[in-house]
């Protein structure tokens, strides 16, 4: 392949996990901003295809950065993985004070950059791993670390699903619990996004051949994993779940039979039984909710990584809101705060406007969005202290 080649192939490489990062960051705005239910108490499309799923997307692509960051299809070795190490660590502390700030925001959101930040932490020691690894460690965490987060929780006190604030460090074994097993976005279970997407960045992406397989296989694997927990469902279980009920936790009101697979269960499961374990609805972090997940995340990004090379011209757009989604996404926080509440009319497609009103030109004249650059510069001053490159 030419120099030339090569740089096209990796340029479209870029676009397509940044305009993947942008259906991530529309899908979780629309989550916020339209309504649950409609007037006819349906739940509304947005919730039903991206509920659970685009926080999923967002965090798998997390993975896929912290990989291509890291040495792309080479893992790290030596300086190189020490040095890595310390970039990813920086650039997780940034995203976790900022995170810390907006909770304290009245925007009635769920603030995700906290555990974000802890869940890039926690990725640090699997920076020096590739795929073959990676890939079978994230599918044997979904099916385990649900297991264990579901045993453990049955002896803790109810999460507050409260957002994490500065004034959370005050009381810290309680903030430590939260982001890690109780908080609507836990990181022990959610550790399976990361991994697999380090795996999937640890691919040759630009390869039609990889990205129509993470197309094809993620599609199929959340089919599959979806229709698995529904016949499970229909064979007994709802009735036992509906037996053993919500034991007080939050989850959305309505017939329990029609909206199991449909609510959000705001980040865990009931502890009442464990045939909960069995629901593929979003935001219970269970197997068949982790996996299904995963599976739309990579069908997301190949699709993106099909179109790249393609639609390059249609697909910019969106990739340069993909490649400030830290900035957007504080902004969006503040902006539901202050001038753009839900219940503005067209409230979605103004923020929308907002996002590609200024990612569009930003992107084109300046570069890195402030927040992206702020973390850059703490990474690469945190490099620097594994020493020159040998």
């Amino acid at each position: 392949m030419s120099v030339g080649a090569k740089t096209t192939a990796a340029g479209a490489r870029l676009l397509g996990v940044d305009a993947a990062r942008g259906v991530a960051l529309l899908g979780m705005m629309s989550v916020h901003v339209i309504p649950a239910l409609t007037q006819d108490g349906e739940f509304s499309a947005s919730r039903l295809i991206a509920g659970g799923r685009s926080s999923a997307l967002f965090a798998v692509l997390a993975g896929v950065s912290l990989a291509l960051v890291a040495g792309g299809r080479t893992p790290p070795a030596g300086r190189e993985l020490l040095a890595a190490r310390l970039g990813v660590g920086a650039r997780a502390l940034v995203i976790f004070l900022v995170g810390m700030m907006l909770g304290s925001f009245d925007s009635g959101v769920a603030v995700i950059l906290a555990y974000y930040g802890v869940l890039f932490l926690l990725a640090v020691p699997f920076l020096g791993l590739g795929p073959r690894m990676l890939l079978p460690l994230a599918a044997a965490w979904a099916v385990l670390a649900p297991l264990v987060s579901h045993a453990w929780r049955m002896d803790q006190p109810a999460a507050s699903y409260d957002n994490p604030t500065l004034g959370s460090l005050a009381a810290p074994a309680t903030l430590i619990r939260e982001l890690l097993f109780t908080g609507y976005y836990p990181v022990f279970p959610w550790m399976a996004y990361a991994l697999a997407g380090m795996g999937l960045g640890r691919l040759a992406l630009n390869s039609p051949r990889v990205a129509g397989a993470l197309f094809g296989g993620g599609a199929a694997l959340a089919a599959a994993t979806w229709a698995t927990s529904w016949i499970i469902l229909d064979s007994g279980v709802r009735e036992r779940l509906a037996e053993a009920g919500l034991g007080g936790h939050p989850a959305s009101p309505g017939d329990f039979a029609d909206v199991v697979l449909t609510t959000s269960f705001y980040g865990t499961t009931p502890t009442t039984s464990w045939w909960w374990l069995v629901v593929s609805s979003p935001h219970t972090a269970t197997p068949f909710d982790l996996l299904h997940t995963i599976g739309t995340a990579a069908a997301v990004l190949g699709l993106m990584l099909l179109l790249a090379p393609r639609a390059a011209v249609v697909l910019r757009p969106l990739g340069a809101v993909g490649s400030m989604t830290f900035t957007l996404y504080s902004l969006h926080v503040v902006l539901l705060t202050t001038v753009l509440p839900p219940t503005t009319t067209h409230a979605y497609a103004l923020h929308i406007v907002v996002a590609f009103a200024i990612a569009v030109p930003w992107r084109r004249f300046v570069g890195r969005g402030p927040l992206e650059a702020l973390a850059a510069t703490m990474s690469r001053n945190a490099r620097a202290l594994a020493g020159p490159p040998h």
